[in-house]
Order: C-alpha cells, then sequence, then structure tokens
C-alpha cells in the first residue's frame, strides 16, 4: 500500500483509478497498526484495485478534505465517486462482502458485455 501526502496526490490518484481504495490510519494507533495488514491481505485478491494509505497524525489537511476526524477509515471509490466508507471498529467481511460485490459488478460484468 502507497503513501499519499498531498490532497492534489490523492484527487489525482481518485481521478485516475477506476477503483482506489483509501485507507485512513495512523501508526500510533493500535487498532490501524492491526488493521492495514488485513486489509492489505483483502486487497491483494482484488488486482485492479489501486490501494493507498493516508497518516491521519501526520497528514491532517489531507484528512480533513475528505471528512476523516478519526481512525481507521477505509474508502472505496468507484470512478471518482466515493461509494463505501467504513470507519472505526470495522468488521473485514462486511467490507470485504462490499468490495467483492462492486468488483464483479464493475470488472465481470464488464467484461461479459
Amino acid at each position: 500500500m502507497e503513501q499519499v501526502n498531498t490532497v492534489i496526490e490523492m484527487n489525482q490518484l481518485i481521478k485516475t483509478n477506476d477503483m482506489l481504495l483509501a485507507y485512513f490510519g495512523s501508526n500510533t494507533c493500535g487498532v490501524c497498526r492491526d488493521l492495514q495488514p488485513k486489509i492489505n491481505a483483502m486487497i491483494d485478491r482484488y488486482p485492479n484495485i489501486r490501494a493507498v494509505k493516508v497518516d491521519v497524525q501526520n497528514l491532517s489537511e489531507l484528512s480533513a478534505s475528505f471528512h476523516i476526524f478519526s481512525a481507521p477509515v477505509v474508502m472505496l471509490f468507484i470512478q471518482g465517486k466515493e461509494t463505501v466508507r467504513e470507519a472505526g471498529i470495522i468488521s473485514l467481511n462486511s467490507l470485504e462482502e462490499k468490495i467483492s460485490r462492486y468488483y464483479q459488478l464493475f470488472y465481470l460484468e464488464a467484461t461479459q458485455s
């Protein structure tokens, strides 16, 4: 998961990727540290989704521009639109269900058309 450091960089990634998962967390947050490797492992199953990380503690301007005021937060953007947002105590099963459903709709149905 690559690190994003500016609002401009984040907006560019949202515009140029059909699907982008953004993980907002902090190295000082125990839940964030535990969740990130699990998110990494999950997102590896979806090769067409680009994943990025935002350090909410060091990049407060970037976090605030996406209305992130606590951590962790996972956001999925599809064609530039925020489609999924999960925050706080995140159910990985529920998150993956949502991601899988959108992934199948976007990529698998597109190839069948």
